[in-house]
């Protein structure tokens, strides 16, 4: 059995994989909550494989963690210039976040033809790859919580009442409306952005915390919850 964990701003998800069979379902543990405790609890593992965007500090506290429970020496993804069929674009592939890289080797072994990627999380990413395999570039913006925190941060009368429940595109008739409509407005343009620039039947994956959103919004595409999880095993195959 292998142990899944993608690390994100906020929490992390975690699942168990038996290798050759449909992973089960990933569960999500704030980074507050984590312990040797709750590793312990999920039994006989092989394997621990890691895709972690936060810093080296929390991540060698992770490492103790999975250590003090017992569990195999965690494996962390990182990277590359090439892997899996998938060639990095970057001059240093280093420098690409790690849950980038994973989406894309995921989305290469579901396609194998150009694609495009889209993970909504704290920051958004949008990722192209040619029919060869070879990444031709991305975007990263603000992420929906992002948009409105950073204008909230900077203006001093300008604030929201309370969440909104619909998403709504309509003019806001009061600052709490217009903040909260103008961030959905941003949302809905990057997505039309994102069709308009597609081939006609080029897949579209989508992924992140706001990607169910993204994906109503669209009306095409898979929407994968798990998509960097789903890049581990490409990334770590030779680990085991």
């Amino acid at each position: 059995m292998i142990l899944e964990i993608d690390v994100g701003n906020s929490f992390l998800k975690w699942r168990l994989r038996e290798p050759g069979q449909l992973p089960g379902v990933a569960a999500r543990v704030a980074l507050s909550a984590l312990s040797a405790e709750g590793f312990q609890a999920l039994g006989h593992v092989e394997a621990v494989y890691v895709a972690s965007v936060a810093d080296e500090s929390f991540n060698h506290n992770l490492a103790g963690l999975i250590e003090a429970a017992g569990l195999p020496a965690a494996s962390f993804a990182r990277t590359r210039s090439a892997c899996a069929g998938v060639k990095n674009s970057y001059a240093k592939p280093e420098l690409m976040g790690v849950d980038r890289w994973l989406a894309m080797l995921a989305a290469w072994d579901r396609a194998g033809v150009g694609c495009c990627v889209v993970d909504c999380g704290s920051a958004i990413t949008v990722d192209y790859l040619n029919a060869a395999g070879v990444h031709r570039g991305g975007y990263i913006l603000p992420g929906m919580g992002l948009l409105s925190a950073a204008l909230l941060a900077k203006t001093a009368r300008v604030f929201v009442d309370a969440p909104a429940e619909e998403f709504d595109l309509s003019p806001g008739r009061s600052t709490s409306d217009a903040v909260t409509h103008g961030s959905n407005f941003l949302f809905d343009a990057l997505v039309q952005r994102v069709l308009a620039s597609l081939a006609p039947g080029e897949p579209l994956f989508i992924t992140g915390g706001d990607g169910a959103l993204f994906h109503r919004l669209a009306g095409r595409g898979e929407w994968l919850p798990d998509l960097v999880l789903d890049g581990l095993v490409h990334a770590l195959r030779d680990s085991l």
